[in-house]
């Protein structure tokens, strides 16, 4: 037997067929604020229809070149060709990174950000869709740019580096370029139209065992083996698993395991990411696993070296609800029908360094339906998807929804003022580095 069992589908076809009954008697969310007016919103909207085949074409490029994190100079490169063949000036390399891309409109208060992502996956490419996210964020702010003058405030542009594992987000936080902004829009592609979903928050932590190498025949007792040390790691981690909350998750791999089987191993290695609903129980769950690391090490009379946070740790999003309302609002408009909370389980989701900006200020995170439900995000499935007639669909969708609440929110004081209390009944600004400093 070569192949592996196929998974049984049981539990994901119950899921869906729930999801699809809890579906049917949902109403998307809805907001008491006016926003902008209609001919303004129309306005947008045909800013952005225009554009189509440009927008098109740029997902195309960014799909078809996939370049993972920190390397994505060829989709910076075609966010800046498109912005200045519109007459925009665009900065490639803000905030210090090489990657990440900048460009303004307008003056003064309020100011708001959209957020472009366009890094890949290993190996399999656009499987989160980022090409999506991409081209439906620059054609938001394209279409804003052209009525600059009618809405008001400042509207930048942030190409945001590194989403898949790097906190491309935290980085341009830390160097100061989310400061001012006054709320942050964004999309995601999915498998379901939904306003607001949950994230979990997501440290990586790298262990190293150290043992003492020895001839594994002659003379293994004179051995400590670092590889039992990681497997006795990998072990506990299982049995952890057990009485850990629904919301948590932790994946290992080995990254080193030894060399030569007849020497005893040396150096062995994990790395694991460790994922949890809250930043408390993130805190909890990190010192568990501290535990189990330091359990394994004095078992097998091995040293052990934990890294937390070789990247920025990703914190949960908060999300604007005020604010996604109105991304519901347009959406439907496109004759979507956008999910309120507790239709799609919070169950299938991952994590994303938006999280942490949505600490700093208000911001939102709507997930945006390109594929059937049944396709998992990061599989080569999706990528298809990403790239076919409903990733299509989802980028022109996409920059309407945007474009169309960046309108609403520029537009109307008692929406912004409404926002801004949310955020604030939320728990306000959180000082994200803080949050786990050892």
């Amino acid at each position: 037997m070569t192949e592996p069992a196929a998974p049984s589908t049981g539990y994901l076809d119950e899921l869906y067929a729930a999801t699809g009954r809890r579906a049917e008697l949902a109403s998307p969310p809805s907001s008491p604020y006016r926003g902008a007016e209609d001919g303004l919103v129309a306005a947008v909207t045909a800013s952005v229809e225009r554009r189509r085949a440009a927008l098109l074409a740029l997902s195309h490029r960014v799909h078809d070149h996939p370049e993972t994190r920190h390397e994505e100079h060829r989709a910076a490169a075609a966010v800046a060709e498109l912005l200045r063949a519109e007459g925009h000036a665009a900065e490639v390399g803000a905030f210090g990174l090489p990657t990440a891309v900048r460009a303004t409109v307008g003056t003064g208060a309020p100011r708001l950000a959209i957020l472009a992502e366009y890094d890949a996956l290993p190996e399999i490419g656009h499987a989160c869709g980022h090409n999506i996210i991409c081209a439906g964020a620059v054609g938001a702010w394209l279409a804003v740019a052209d009525h600059a003058a009618s809405l008001g405030g400042t509207v930048e542009l942030i190409g945001t580096p590194a989403e898949e594992g790097g906190g491309g987000k935290e980085l341009i936080a830390q160097a100061g370029g989310f400061d001012g902004v006054d709320a942050a829009l964004m999309l995601h592609p999915f498998s379901y139209d939904v306003a607001t979903h949950a994230f979990l928050g997501r440290r990586v932590v790298d262990v190293v065992f150290h043992g003492v190498a020895a001839h594994a025949a002659v003379m293994p007792f004179m051995g400590r083996n670092a590889l039992d040390a990681a497997v006795a790691a990998y072990t506990g981690i299982a049995a952890l698993r057990q009485h850990l909350p629904s919301t948590d998750r932790v994946h290992a791999t080995f990254t080193d395991g030894g060399g030569r089987p007849n020497v005893v191993p040396r150096r062995a290695a994990l790395q694991c990411y460790v994922r949890s609903a809250h930043p408390s129980t993130l805190i909890d769950l990190s010192a568990r696993l501290d535990d189990v690391f330091a359990a394994a090490a004095l078992g097998t009379g091995t040293g052990v070296e934990v890294t937390w946070d070789p990247v920025p740790p990703y914190l949960p999003i908060r999300h604007n609800r005020a604010l996604a309302a109105h991304w519901s609002r347009h959406l439907t408009g496109r004759g979507r029908t956008v999910l309120p909370d507790g239709v799609v389980p919070d169950t299938l989701t991952g994590s994303t360094d938006l999280g942490n900006l949505s600490l700093r200020l208000p911001a939102i995170h709507p997930m945006l339906a390109v594929a059937p439900p049944e396709v998992s995000l990061h599989t080569e499935d999706f990528a298809a998807w990403a790239r076919g007639e409903r990733g299509d669909t989802g980028v022109i969708d996409g920059a309407v929804g945007l474009a169309a609440t960046a309108a609403d929110y520029l537009s109307d004081a008692e929406l912004r003022a409404a926002v801004r209390e949310e955020f604030e009944a939320d728990g306000g600004v959180v000082d994200v580095p803080a949050i786990f400093r050892r």
